[in-house]
Parts: C-alpha cells; sequence; structure tokens
C-alpha cells in the first residue's frame, strides 16, 4: 500500500474537493491513499513551507511563497515531470494570472486547481428590501455605505494580510502598472489614494471588520442582517451556494471608477509537490487527475472546491450550483494583479499588513509618510533577497 500525506487548510473549500478527488483516485488505485490534514487560513498564508516539505508530499500553496521555496528547494518542478501538452492546456485555461503564479525562473512549480481574488460580495435580498443598487463604482460604494439603515453596515475584511490586500488592490487599480514585484517602488499617488479611501470608508464599516477574515465575514454576512456588501473580499463560491449559510451571499466584481475591474489581488491556491515526496510518479498522476478540465468543472464543483480551470468558470453547471459566482466575477480575475513572490517577501506582508491596520485602526493622517515607510520597508526586503542569493 502507498500512502501519501497531503496538507490543505481547514475550510470546506480546501479540504472536501481534495477528499473526493483522493477517493475518486484510489477507485483507480485502489492500493494507493491519500490523506489530507487541514491548518486554518492564516497558517495557510504565513506558515514556512519548509516545515511542511518534511512531512507532507502534496502541499496546497500560496503563491507569494515560491521565492523562498524555490532558494531551499523545496519543490518538485513540474515541468518536465507532467506532458507539455497538459502544461500548455493548464496556461491557456488560466483564470485570470493563477497559472503564471505559480511559475517561478521558468519553472512550473504548482499547478492553479483553485482560483480566487478580491472581489465584492452582497446579500441581493437586503438590497432589494431597501431599494439599493449594487454598486459599480467607488462613489455608488459610498452612496450605498451612507443609505444603510441602523444596524446595517459595509464590511471589509482588515487583519493584517487582508487589510494589505485591500490596500495592494487599490493601489494596483490606481496605478494600472506593476510595482514591488521587481524591487521598484509603489507610486506615492497611488498609496495615498488607496489609504484615503479605507480610512473614508472606515466609519461606516462593521465594526468586527478590524478582527475579521474573509471566511469570518462571510460568515457573519450569511448568518446576520448586520452586513449587506463588501467591496473588497476574496470570495468563496461556498457561501453563494443555497443551503451553505441560511441568507446565500451573491457575488460580483469589484468597483471601479473606469468601468473596468481591474487591480484585484490574486490569491487561489495551488498544488505543489514536495522535493521529498515518497512517491512522486503517483503523486504526479493525482495532480493531473484533479487539474483536469473535466474533474475541475464536475467533481471537484460538486465537492465545493472552487476550481482553476477556466472551463469551470463558464459551466452552465457550475455556475447553476453557485447562483453565478464565477461568471459574476470572471472579469476580476481576468484584470487582477499579482503580488510579489520573492524570497523574503512574506515576512513584508506581514509587516505592512499589520501597519496598514493600525494606520486605519487609528485614523493616522501622515499616508505619504507610511506609503515611504512601505517603500522603504519592501527595499529592505528586496535587498535581502539579492544579498541571501
Amino acid at each position: 500500500m502507498i500512502t501519501l500525506k497531503g496538507m490543505t487548510w481547514r475550510h470546506e473549500r480546501g479540504i472536501r474537493p481534495l477528499e473526493a478527488a483522493s477517493a475518486r483516485f484510489a477507485e483507480g488505485h485502489p492500493d494507493v491513499r491519500i490523506e489530507w490534514d487541514a491548518r486554518s487560513l492564516s497558517d495557510f498564508e504565513q506558515y514556512p513551507l519548509e516545515l511542511l516539505a518534511d512531512r507532507y508530499d502534496l502541499i496546497m500553496i500560496d503563491h507569494p511563497h515560491l521565492g523562498s521555496a524555490a532558494r531551499q528547494n523545496l519543490l518538485l518542478p513540474l515541468d518536465g515531470l507532467l506532458p507539455a501538452a497538459f502544461l500548455r492546456d493548464q496556461a491557456a485555461s488560466s483564470v485570470g494570472p493563477s497559472y503564471a503564479s505559480y511559475t517561478w525562473e521558468n519553472r512550473q512549480l504548482a499547478l492553479p486547481l483553485d482560483a480566487a481574488a478580491q472581489v465584492s460580495a452582497y446579500r441581493a435580498d437586503l438590497l432589494e428590501r431597501l431599494g439599493l443598487f449594487l454598486p459599480r463604482s467607488w462613489e455608488d460604494v459610498r452612496r450605498l455605505a451612507a443609505s444603510l439603515p441602523d444596524g446595517m453596515r459595509i464590511g471589509l475584511p482588515l487583519v493584517p494580510v487582508h487589510a494589505f490586500a485591500c490596500f495592494f488592490t487599490l493601489s494596483s487599480q490606481y496605478a494600472q502598472e506593476p510595482f514591488w514585484s521587481d524591487g521598484s517602488p509603489l507610486p506615492a499617488e497611488a498609496g495615498d489614494y488607496a489609504l484615503g479611501l479605507l480610512q473614508e470608508l472606515a466609519p461606516r464599516l462593521h465594526p468586527q471588520s478590524l478582527h475579521a477574515d474573509p471566511i469570518g465575514m462571510s460568515q457573519r454576512m450569511g448568518e446576520t442582517d448586520e452586513i449587506a456588501y463588501i467591496p473588497l473580499i476574496y470570495g468563496y463560491s461556498n457561501y453563494a451556494r443555497d443551503g451553505f449559510v441560511p441568507h446565500p451571499l451573491r457575488f460580483a466584481d469589484i468597483p471601479s471608477d473606469s468601468g473596468i475591474p481591474r487591480g484585484s489581488m490574486i490569491g487561489g491556491v495551488g498544488l505543489a509537490l514536495s522535493a521529498r515526496c515518497s512517491h512522486p510518479e503517483t503523486a504526479l498522476q493525482f495532480a493531473r487527475m484533479t487539474a483536469d478540465a473535466e474533474f475541475q468543472r464536475t467533481v471537484f464543483v460538486e465537492n465545493g472546491g472552487q476550481p482553476g480551470h477556466r472551463s469551470a468558470w463558464l459551466d452552465a453547471e457550475a455556475n447553476r450550483r453557485t447562483n453565478n459566482f464565477f461568471a459574476h466575477t470572471l472579469r476580476t480575475l481576468d484584470s487582477g494583479s499579482v503580488r510579489p513572490r520573492f524570497d523574503g517577501y512574506i515576512a513584508f506582508q506581514e509587516q505592512a499588513g499589520g501597519l496598514i491596520r493600525e494606520f486605519i485602526a487609528r485614523r493616522g493622517t501622515d499616508r505619504k509618510a507610511l506609503v515611504a515607510r512601505l517603500n522603504d520597508a519592501l527595499r529592505a526586503a528586496w535587498q535581502g533577497r539579492e544579498a541571501g542569493a
């Protein structure tokens, strides 16, 4: 009996589709057992990969860890191990830059099993009851926030890493050009705009915003009538499915004053193989099956997954199951932005997220000084990367 151990994150979207994939794989490989462990969302976003690569054969990873993983040779490059035609299909069928986000120095280090970005979420029943319209621009967001009755607010998940995500998305939308990924600074006016908009919205936010991640905020939105709209949140198709929460959410593109929902910080999850994988040929067969278009749009979606293959996002049945989650957010993902991935970036992200959250919570006044501080921190992290190369 061959046993492979895998690590994912603790949510229906993170564990159920992989357990279903393992069961399907076992039907054709009765001598193989794949066991999955799960960690919290915060651990998934920050936990060092080197502590997982020794214990697990299959690892669901967040792409900003790639630089560190590559420097330490923690992952098996998939090009050369998987058929070239299969990888070409994966690249051509990417949802936005999901596939490319796992490409590092011309090596493919993971397959995008799961695609995500910051989108907007809303309670269609509440907006309809109040006679309010879904925001398309940031001015629309301001008007909606001011129109909500007592006891009802808009929301934003603002624990540090997601405060960073909101800031990065807004800065990218304003700048319309890459920054930080190549060591270049964030344009001061873009950072000033992002901080200003977040501060402007802060008094209208649900009080739990500063303490919530996307899972917690989506759960609260679906269980109470306290949150009518969230302009920026990592979308979870589970909350759009009937019966998952008492009040299903609906999802849409992020607001944009240009009419193009650009800039959203790409998330999602990639399936990687540890360089210490005990049975790499078997693990590769499992990875190929799970990333295949047919599996992604059927078994993966049917078991609560949020697929990374474009055909699933366009599939009528997948959209029926999720009340059009995929169709109504695809433009945002296709116009998304990729955050840095260099070795040392994760520590910068943690530091920057804390500074941004504190600035919003304490009603900071010198936005330009904070942008300069963030650029200095990024420069130091980038130079540390070069020194360690």
